[in-house]
């Protein structure tokens, strides 16, 4: 198996997956490189695909049993030991990694935060970032890192939409943190392939203590200081929804720890995905200047030189399957993971309590047998619905991402006011290689030109 990404005159990058079985070094060495290469090129073209190293593990790829573990037997398929032992440290026992009773009253808690009318009220915040990357854009001289720019875009979103621009938040702080940690300790250990508890060191992650406990201190501050100022006359922003946030069946509230972690999780996750949504987007549209084309042109036809806003969204079914796309050929959350817990069958094979259960979102997403042409840049295929369980970029059942909407909506504002003032082309040479470390992430950079229209 090669580390290398799989390339043709015809088609976007994409990962080339495993070829054949790997020892337990190997995959160790491996995961800690680029996750999604652990992934069997079988597993394009079966339904569910076993094996043990370690540990029993079966890949799903096979939409009625996807629905069944995301689903109908949710409680069953819990997020994986693994995953806890990633992600726990940087957001504690948060919405993300929650399970049961404790998931359960945070998500109803939760809910009305991301009710589309509070998605919508945060538009102008999403609106002024694509104003702001537009004039960065514009002041650059030579090929651009469009990664880098997206990063700084949504970043600029989410912590206005969390902070309101609040003094005392100390932006790069906090991100300097979610970038160290991201780097070194989200990385998947040998430890973490044995199944080993939660209680031996990981070595990987015994060096970001520091940074965690600066990024967690920047947020309690920030709380305190928002939990002793006055409220403002503007609409309310992510902080203020959350210190407000009850459960509507036992009114409970969130401590300042729990308050501390999901907003953490959601300035990590709501600023990774998009960015990376969006870098993934320009990407393609420079891969494919005919659609690149042809989303300008609509952008331009319903903004008429204005920044777009949530209200335009209607107006641009192009920009949306845009994005969509990007979505399915580099999902952010390309590789999920459960362990078992009762006794069960999927597609006729036998699952056990404390197996894996990998849902390999990469390959859903480009499997033979549920996509035409799968490694095809092709928008329009979104011009129909597909099956709910081949297509989750945000996952499905009770589980699904609370901001997906936000996410899309974020993306499809900045991406139409970019395409409707510049013009993306490739740099010959410098293609972005997909490489999964906690999320799917273009390494080397996605390397555009840029030039007004």
């Amino acid at each position: 198996m090669s580390a290398a990404t799989a390339t043709t005159d015809a088609l976007p990058v994409r990962v080339a997956l495993a070829d054949r079985p790997l020892g337990l070094l190997a995959t160790a060495m491996t995961a800690r490189r680029n996750l999604l290469e652990l992934i069997p090129e079988l597993a394009l073209h079966q339904p569910i695909v076993s094996g043990r190293l370690g540990i029993r593990w079966h890949m799903v790829v096979d939409p009625e049993s996807l629905r069944h573990i995301l689903k109908d037997r949710v409680e069953d398929y819990p997020k994986s030991v693994t995953t806890k032992l990633l992600l726990k440290p940087a957001i504690g026992d948060s919405l993300f990694v929650a399970e049961g009773a404790h998931w359960r009253w945070q998500r109803r808690a939760m809910a009305p935060t991301f009710a589309p009318r509070n998605v919508e009220a945060l538009g102008p915040v999403m609106s002024a970032a694509a104003d702001a990357s537009c004039r960065r854009l514009g002041a650059e001289g030579g090929p651009v890192d469009i990664f880098a720019e997206t990063v700084a875009a949504t970043f600029e979103v989410i912590s206005d939409v969390t902070f309101s621009g609040q003094g005392g938040f100390d932006r790069d702080g906090v991100h300097a943190a979610v970038e160290g940690y991201i780097a070194q300790a989200a990385k998947v250990s040998l430890f973490d392939i044995l199944g080993l508890p939660a209680w031996v060191p990981r070595p990987g992650r015994l060096m970001t203590g520091g940074g965690l406990k600066r990024m967690k201190a920047i947020a309690d501050r920030a709380i305190q200081a928002r939990s002793e100022a006055a409220r403002s006359d503007g609409p309310p922003d992510l902080l203020d929804l959350l210190l407000e946030a009850q459960d509507p069946e036992t009114r409970r509230a969130m401590t300042r720890d729990e308050l501390r972690d999901n907003l953490l999780t959601f300035i990590v996750a709501g600023h990774e995905t998009t960015a990376l949504t969006l870098a993934w987007a320009l990407y393609l549209c420079a891969f494919d200047p005919a659609v690149q084309e042809r989303a300008a042109a609509e952008a331009r036809d319903a903004l008429q030189g204005r920044t777009a806003s949530a209200t335009d969204l209607g107006a641009l079914p192009l920009i949306h399957r845009i994005v969509n796309e990007a979505l399915r050929l580099y999902p952010p959350a390309a590789f999920l993971s459960r362990t078992a817990q009762v006794q069960d069958r999927l597609c006729g094979r036998e699952v056990r309590p404390g197996d894996t259960v990998m849902l390999p979102i990469y390959a859903l997403h480009r499997h033979h047998l549920l996509w035409d042409r799968p490694d095809a840049f092709d928008p329009d295929r979104f011009l129909t619905t597909p099956d709910r369980f081949a297509f989750l970029p945000f996952g499905a059942g009770p589980r699904i991402c609370i901001g997906a909407g936000f996410a899309v909506q974020e993306a499809v504002i900045i991406l139409a006011t970019l395409l409707s003032r510049f013009r993306f082309t490739a740099i010959p040479g410098r293609q972005p290689h997909p490489q999964m470390i906690l999320t799917l992430r273009p390494g080397g950079g996605v390397w555009l030109n840029v030039t007004p229209r």
